[in-house]
Order: C-alpha cells, then structure tokens, then sequence
C-alpha cells in the first residue's frame, strides 16, 4: 500500500509548489497569494521505484472559530488524520512564527511523524537562520526550495526510508492494461449553485470546503471514488462566472483550471439552480462542454426549494437557453437532502455509454443508405452529393466520417437529418454527436485539357 504524506504549513509558504515538485505535475494552482489552496488536493509522487501519495492541504490555522478559514482548517485536520507522515512546511525568510508555533503544537499532539522542511533557502544550507526553527520542536530542518528543486530528494529519502518503503516495491499497477481505467466525472457550473455539496453527498462525508459563499472552490479538486463496481475519478471545479466579472487574478487561474477539468473529463455534470433558473454563465459553461465534445448530464439543484411558477420558468429558460443540450437528460436533484440521486447516477451512466459506443462500419453505411433513400440530399447547381459509405472515426465524443463525392455541399440541416437517424438507431443520449464529410478526390482532375 502506498504510503500517505500530507504538506502542512501556514498560508504562502510554498505547500502547492512543493506538492507539484513531488507529484510532478502542475495540478496545483500556484501564486504570490495568500489563502489560495482551499480544500485537500491529493496526487501521486514517485521516487526510483517507490511510490507515494502527496496531500496538499490549505493554509492551516488550528485555532480559528469560524468562517472559511475554519472550514480550510478541518480540511487540513483530515489530511493529517489520514496520513503515515506530515511535512511541515516553513518559510525561511520569514523565519519561525506565531502560527508555526501553533501548528507545531497542534503536530505533537496529532502523534504523527514530522518532517520539517525550511522552504525558500536556496543558497542557504549553512545560513544560521536555520538554526531558530530547532525551536519548534519538529527534529532536524531540512533546508529545501520548492521553486527550483534544491533539497526535495533528500527530503523524500529520509521520509520514505523512516517510513521504511523499500526501493524494490512493484507499482501497484504495474501489469494494468489499461482496462477498467475510472470515468472521469466533472461537476461545473456558476459559482455557488451546490458543486461541492453534491460532491460531498456521493461521498458521504465534507471532502470539499462548502461554504454559503461565491467561490469558495478555487482549484479543480480530484477525487477518485467508486460505486457499484464502477471506479470514477470526481472533479470539483470551480464556479465559472462572465469574463466582466472575474476581477481577481487567482480567479483567472481557477478559469482556466475549470476549463481543463471539462475538457479533460468523460462526463459533466452541468449544475444549474433550480430556484434561479438558466443564466447566461450556464449557457456559457454548456456552450464550451458541446465545445469540447464532453457527454453532458444536466442535473437541476435545489428542486425541494422551488414552487409550480419557479419550475415553469425554469422549463422555459431550459427550452431557450440551452435548446443545443437536447440530447442531455435533465434531472431535478437537491444535493443537501439526498434527493435525486439515483437516477443522475444511471442518466451519468448512459451518457459515458454512449460517448463511447462502438458503431461498426456495415451497420453505419446501411444506415446512411436507408437514410439517402428515405430523403437524398439536396442538389447544388450542377452538382448531387453522393453518399457512399460510412465509418466510425472516434469516440468521446462519437464522430461518424461519411465518404463519398460532391460532399463539400451538403447541408448542415441533412448533417442533423443523419445524426438523428444514427442516434435513433443506437439510442445515443446524453453526448453531442459529430458528422465529418470526405469528399473522395476526382482522378480527372489532374489530367490536361
């Protein structure tokens, strides 16, 4: 089993940019920011042939009552609670702190084993600034630079060795064929609408910070989860509001986070509350899943909260706003009551099946030859489109490449006429759909005249 470490420090000590150091990645959203890293962000690290699992964590202040600073502390705690060994994680520029005292405090009485590394010393391993951070109590400090990668290795090493992984360890998966990969499964939507409750809810317990307030979720958080079998990896992202709104920008970064997450998941969920109906940010955020070709399932929040005239507006809003997801199933949930669930779990299940059905060639071209019988496509001057046969060219989204000649002018409105058929004939829901036309190359053409 792979060993857990959690980084743990006081806010803008260098947390994210070492968990990106370990994990090698750049999943963590990094910044001259204070407070930026909300919820836990777990990732997979390597060294030589020994694996282990890394835990970014908020800025952690122990003692805090309220508010979301609160909530980022909790996170921090389980974090800590799950893990065989901390990192604390200092700022040697700043020197030792009031909070770096509490956190340490509050490290002895975890009764986990410390590491404690003095980040931001690069040039520095014999400066004697080191010498006052032997005042917390956390053993040896380990002089270390996240930003350019001075002391990680050694500091890995002596975890790893204390938490005695030896160095012949197999991966785990190893021998994976790459079957049973998980679906990756992202929640967006405008920000506060229920992301990180829903998320919450199917795992049973507060893995993300859900605060009554916008934008609390800043980085796209994964979480790897399973169900009936099935092995899903969880994207929480974060809110996407209209470019004139985002002012902050950290805020920018979370976009661009969000973003990536739809583009790189199987299926989204799209989350819109039911109370406030469709918006523009919806529209928009639907817009650049049928961009990015992602099966889509819309589930609408907060049901248990809306009265007969507020489900009619919604209805018409749904009909006007996003006409262009109607092949997506559109469920009334509520998050916070459990309410709904289970159908969104099977509509989820669809629509991964149908982003990735196999449509073998001689069914495709018999019904692309139906189809041509039933209605031929429309003439273009001197000019017939012929259709002669058609193949499956991808999946996820799925895309139908017909050939044939004189294609250059077929319609957009027959592209619709085949994909329905298609979809019909396959019962395709919940994914947009792709028709590619390719015109075969007329030997005459090159011949003089």
């Amino acid at each position: 089993m792979k060993p857990v470490i959690a980084l743990v420090g006081r806010p803008n000590v260098g947390k994210s940019t070492l968990f990106n150091r370990l994990t090698k990645s750049r999943d963590a959203i990094v910044a001259d920011f204070s407070g930026l890293t909300r919820d836990r962000h777990y990732g997979d690290g390597r060294l030589g042939s020994r694996e282990f699992i890394v835990i970014d964590t908020g800025g952690f202040e122990p003692d805090k009552p309220s508010g979301v600073v609160a909530e980022m502390a909790k996170q921090t705690k389980q974090a800590v609670a799950e893990a065989d060994a901390v990192i604390f994680v200092t700022d040697v520029r700043a020197g030792v702190s009031g909070q770096d005292e509490d956190i340490a405090r509050y490290l002895r009485q975890a009764s986990k084993r410390v590491f404690l590394a003095v980040n931001k010393a690069e040039g520095m391993s014999d400066s004697p600034l080191l010498a006052e951070f032997h005042e917390l109590g956390m053993g040896e400090p380990h002089p270390i630079s996240a930003a350019h990668g001075q002391g990680i290795r050694s500091l890995t090493e002596g975890v790893l060795d204390a938490l005695d992984v030896p160095e012949d360890d197999e991966p785990a998966d190893a021998c994976d064929d790459g079957e049973g990969k998980p679906i990756r499964l992202a929640v967006a939507g405008r920000p506060n609408v229920g992301k990180s409750t829903l998320i919450n809810t199917w795992l049973g317990e507060e893995r993300m910070i859900a605060f009554d307030e916008a934008g609390t979720t800043r980085d796209a958080i994964h979480v790897h989860f399973e169900r009936a079998g099935q092995k899903f990896e969880l994207i929480d992202t974060a809110g996407l509001r209209r470019k004139g709104k985002v002012f902050e920008a950290i805020e920018k970064f979370s976009v661009v986070k969000t973003l990536q997450a739809i583009a790189g998941a199987n299926v989204v969920v799209l989350l819109v509350d039911a109370a406030q109906g469709v918006s523009e940010q919806d529209a928009h955020i639907a817009g650049y899943v049928l961009d990015a070709g992602r099966a889509v399932v819309i589930a609408l929040n907060k049901w248990d909260a809306t009265d007969a005239y507020q489900r009619q507006m919604l209805q018409r809003s749904i009909e006007t706003r996003l006409a262009f997801l109607k092949f997506a199933h559109q469920l009334p949930i509520s998050a916070l009551k459990r309410q709904g669930l289970g159908p969104l779990w099977k509509a989820i299940a669809d629509a991964h099946a149908s982003a990735t059905k196999k449509m073998p060639t001689p069914v495709l071209t018999r019904l692309l030859q139906e189809a041509v019988e039933h209605q031929a496509p429309r003439r273009a001057g001197a000019f017939r489109p012929k259709l002669r046969y058609a193949h499956q060219g991808g999946m996820n989204p799925p895309v139908v490449v017909v050939h044939g000649n004189s294609l250059d002018h077929v319609t957009d409105s027959y592209k619709r006429y085949l994909e329905g058929r298609i979809r019909d004939h396959f019962k395709l829901t919940g994914t947009p759909m792709r028709i590619e036309m390719k015109t075969g190359r007329n030997p005459f053409d090159d011949k003089p005249r």
